[in-house]
């Protein structure tokens, strides 16, 4: 019912932006396909800027609640908390809207429109912009970015609450320092089966409102002005009803980088006749000379300026609205007691306990009288938030939280370290400045919290204020600086250590695994991340995190960083064993799965569903993901990959049935021209980690295994 009521929302707009475009003059019509859409007084068209970013909270304009980065968020494998959280997101993004709004302020990022989220595929640890994303997985991305975008949007009958982004389209993750002119070359099946399912879902189950192109080429083409992604596959192939819009100056690469035409009008032309509707930037500044010069049809820049005004009416910001529900949100509605509260639930479900030795964790306060907390990201607040962040009224670094937990139970005693990448604190100091308070402070406290990483100054985008690598990607996996030097030293102390590692990607911690016996990763966890972290480790709260990238074991195992094949990369490809899998995660309790059944052995359009009971076994309240794979057991097809997920609170002893359905395509892959179902076997596997046997043997726990089948090949989707 309800998308036959959007269906009918979204024509009924489209007319009557069609009937205010047709008002319009060429140059009018020019001027509103620039993200700085100036007003036009005679149609009482206001201004509007439609360059805003909402990746873990409202960015750039003020004080917003800053949730956990997108890839740590990720972490929590639970699809309703992204919806919540994007909610609360477009809550606060209505409540600075209409603020600014009131008293004339229409300046960049504060729109309704925000560019949010980033669908890429996470498919090269070293790529810096990983942690923008929901981490290496197609079909958990495909699922976390689907009810992010119904949160941003809302599920209003005739209004946006916000108009959420799928972005970069497509085929892209790095290199950074290249991608103004790289050419992304991929294979159907890569293309298909990797890049492009998350996009598939936002646009035909989120119903995203926009789709920005990416700034390299894919097979040849500028992403931008790719005729096969924008017209092919995402218009004719997929039937997106919204508008597209350019990543920011990527227009003027198509001449100045890809070298795919000569001129800023021909470039222009190529972005606009293939799909292009929004430019952010400032080359579309040249759209009328285009059309002048017969390189544009005039009807398709009415399309664009159509798409666009449809946004932003559905939004209530064009034309008459007196019934538009989000306009009563006020000010007072940000930054609440309640958003904070979300804020650090959201943290705690997102936090991963990678390693627990002897029952380590949770620490016991009763019997400890000192606290050692020593690292470079113990006291940084830069480590909480990642990139795209707005502005916290209130930041919680670990050291903080854990002092505030504390309180005046036990005496912390606090070091840098070391510097975050630098081989000294004080610039006129020799090198390894801090050593001695390091070890000053291990001979002192009963036990040790080192807590370590990257920060987004090390990892993000090209060209961002601060980068210390340049471009924004790693050149390697391993701690940078004197971050590991500083953890032998304490792990040789023989005091009880925890490492709590504050990264947006993986890191190669192969002697931290060895000889620290707990470790907790924390991912960005937000400005409330340092108090959720001080939480978990003295037990007030349950990790439930799991991880949606693999930890790789060397940076030498992986595939040259320029290739975009598939083959080796993430744990659907890899054939090495990984540090620590994808989908693992540790608890303080025990989970048990019985009773599970499937309601098929043969693969049918109706899929299959899947039954089990999962029981709390353990001695604490906690939280646990059931998680569903699929190997197509045929030679050359991927590992087991992710087809379901379900996350599960369970009290002590409580148990829950659980219900999960897998669709008949979730069996097919890609094959040349068409999407098969193979004759033959399919393994189904069922439990709360992959069924990979480094899973198994860190989790203790093998999932249940059913083999289901097909009699012949057939196909269910042509390309």
């Amino acid at each position: 019912m309800e998308l036959v009521k959007n269906t009918k929302k979204h024509e009924q707009y489209r007319e009557e932006a069609k009937k205010l475009v047709a008002q319009m003059t060429l140059h009018e019509k020019c001027s509103q396909m620039l993200n700085w859409a100036v007003s036009i007084e005679r149609l009482q068209i206001k201004a509007y800027n439609w360059w805003n970013e909402a990746l873990h909270g409202v960015a750039r304009a003020g004080v917003a609640t800053v949730f956990p980065q997108a890839i740590t968020m990720a972490g929590s494998f639970d699809e309703d908390l992204l919806e919540e959280v994007a909610d609360a997101i477009s809550t606060e993004g209505r409540a600075k809207y209409n603020n600014q709004q009131k008293y004339g302020d229409t300046d960049i990022y504060k729109g309704l429109t925000f560019w949010s989220p980033n669908v890429n595929i996470f498919r090269d640890p070293r790529w810096g912009r990983g942690h923008e994303t929901f981490g290496e997985d197609p079909f958990l991305t495909g699922r976390l970015g689907v009810r992010f975008i119904q949160g941003i949007q809302g599920h209003d009958e005739k209004y946006l609450k916000g108009a959420a982004c799928a972005k970069h389209f497509a085929v892209h993750s790095g290199p950074e320092d290249m991608r103004h002119y790289f050419n992304a070359e991929v294979s159907k099946t890569d293309l298909y089966e990797t890049y492009l399912p998350a996009f598939k879902a936002c646009v035909q189950e989120g119903k995203v409102e926009a789709v920005m192109g990416a700034y390299n080429r894919t097979n040849g083409e500028p992403c931008c002005g790719s005729k096969t992604l924008l017209l092919d596959i995402l218009r004719k192939a997929w039937g997106f009803q919204g508008h597209v819009v350019s990543d920011c100056w990527a227009i003027k690469d198509f001449y100045q980088g890809h070298k795919v035409v000569d001129t800023a009008l021909e470039a222009v032309a190529m972005a606009v006749n293939n799909g292009c509707d929004l430019n952010c930037g400032n080359l579309f500044a040249c759209l009328e000379d285009a059309v002048n010069n017969g390189m544009i049809p005039e009807e398709r820049i009415d399309e664009a300026v159509v798409n666009l005004y449809t946004t932003r009416m559905k939004l209530g910001t064009l034309g008459e609205v007196t019934d538009n529900p989000f306009d009563q949100i006020t000010y007072l509605d940000a930054d609440t007691a309640a958003m904070k509260a979300l804020n650090l639930k959201t943290a705690l479900k997102s936090v991963v306990l990678l390693k627990n030795e002897d029952n380590m964790l949770p620490l016991k306060l009763d019997k400890i009288k000192t606290i050692g907390v020593i690292g470079p990201n113990a006291n940084s607040r830069k480590a909480l938030v990642g990139n795209y962040e707005g502005t916290a009224s209130e930041y919680v670094t670990v050291l903080e939280g854990i002092q505030e937990y504390v309180g005046d139970k036990a005496r912390v005693l606090y070091s840098e370290g070391c510097h975050l990448y630098k081989d000294k604190v004080e610039n006129l100091a020799v090198e390894n400045d801090r050593m001695s308070e390091v070890k000053g402070i291990c001979e002192y406290s009963d036990v040790v919290i080192c807590c370590m990483g990257l920060d987004a100054g090390l990892e993000g985008e090209e060209g961002d204020e601060g980068n210390q690598y340049a471009s924004g990607d790693k050149p390697n996996l391993n701690l940078p600086g004197l971050q590991q030097k500083v953890l032998d030293v304490v792990a040789a102390s023989g005091k009880p250590t925890i490492l709590v590692l504050l990264s947006g990607s993986a890191l190669a911690i192969n002697q931290a695994e060895k000889e620290i016996p707990a470790i907790l990763y924390g991912g960005y966890p937000g400005a409330q991340g340092g108090r959720a972290i001080a939480k978990i480790l003295f037990g007030d709260s349950c990790p439930e995190g799991k991880l949606p990238i693999t930890f790789y074991r060397t940076t030498e195992e992986l595939p040259e960083f320029t290739d975009y094949a598939m083959k080796g990369r993430t744990y659907r490809y890899m054939k090495e064993e990984a540090l620590y899998p994808f989908g693992y995660g540790l608890s303080y309790t025990e989970f048990s799965l019985k009773n599970t059944i499937i309601s098929s052995d043969t693969v049918s359009n109706e899929g299959i569903t899947i039954e089990t009971d999962i029981t709390n076994v353990g001695d604490c309240d906690g939280a646990q993901t059931v998680q569903v794979y699929i190997k197509v057991e045929q030679d050359g097809t991927p590992n087991a990959q992710l087809k379901g997920v379900k996350k599960v609170f369970l009290q002590k002893g409580e148990t829950k049935h659980v219900t999960l359905h897998v669709k008949e395509e979730d069996f097919g892959l890609y094959q040349e021209d068409k999407k098969v179902i193979h004759k033959g076997n399919y393994r189904i596997y069922v439990g709360t980690c992959q069924p990979d046997s480094r899973s198994i043997a860190l989790t203790k726990q093998k999932p249940e295994e059913f083999v289901v089948c097909t009699l012949e090949e057939y196909f269910i989707e042509e390309i």
